[in-house]
């Protein structure tokens, strides 16, 4: 594989099919300060895709992403490239060995938004760990990061090991305690999705894990996390947490503020 040459015909594929007005809306929701070209994410995929059908190596496919991560115009990224970057790891995954997760890490704190984070965790990052399970004590630092992106990441990627049925309990329980009292919100969604995931095969754990913690757990973690519990079970940790004086003690602090 010509390596620059495939990815400026990527480029020029999403350029063909530039849509400034989605461009412009995609900008506003995402609340990014990259340049947007405006093509759906479907049409992304089937562009970025053509050009691992015809299977890369490893090095091949490593420097295909870095390349398309680092597109540039007028100084900004470029986000399709970015999505298309993370697209092609994606779809070759199992060609990627312990050493990449430090691309993935620098893709993740290249990043300011969960459009690149979400998929780069569970993933990229969540796949490498499932595969290689001593990778999992990268994550053991990532939860402490003061980058809240790293932090999202560290969370989100133990999804990768729930729905391939190999839950890992002990850092879903310890990284759950670690960030159930942060103020982010993404950081209490990502928790809340784990928790939910989880739910549908264990709901049994993730309610024990939630019931002792109900006067510190976030409405936006509680929400997910009995989404798809049994109802009288969703229903008593909704009750507790109402009760809770520790859940009063945080209303009545948001109150003065």
């Amino acid at each position: 594989m010509d390596v620059q040459a495939e990815a400026a015909r990527i480029v020029a594929e999403l350029r063909a099919q530039a849509d400034p007005a989605r461009a412009e809306g995609e900008k506003r929701y995402l609340k990014s300060d990259f340049v947007h070209i405006g093509v759906p994410v479907p049409a992304l995929r089937k562009v970025a895709l053509s050009a691992v059908k015809a299977k890369p190596s490893r090095e091949e496919l490593v420097a295909l992403a870095r390349t398309l991560w680092d597109v540039a115009d007028g100084g900004r990224p470029v986000h399709e490239a970015r999505m298309a970057a993370i697209e092609v790891l994606i779809k070759r995954v199992a060609l990627l060995e312990p050493r990449d997760l430090g691309l993935a890490e620098r893709f993740v704190r290249d990043s300011a938004s969960w459009v690149y984070v979400d998929q780069l965790a569970e993933k990229v990052v969540g796949a490498l760990v499932v595969r290689h399970p001593d990778l999992a004590a990268v994550l053991d630092a990532w939860v402490a990061d003061p980058y809240m992106w790293v932090r999202r990441t560290a969370m989100l990627a133990l999804l990768a090991g729930v729905r391939a049925g190999e839950p890992d309990l002990g850092r879903i329980a310890r990284y759950g305690d670690a960030l159930i009292v942060e103020r982010e919100f993404f950081i209490r969604k990502a928790l809340g999705w784990v928790l939910r995931e989880l739910s549908r095969k264990d709901p049994d754990w993730v309610a024990a894990w939630v019931a002792p913690r109900t006067g510190v757990i976030s409405g936006v973690t509680l929400r997910e996390a009995v989404r798809h519990l049994p109802p009288e079970k969703a229903a008593h940790l909704k009750a507790a947490t109402r009760t809770n004086p520790g859940t009063r003690a945080r209303a009545a602090a948001r109150t003065r503020r």
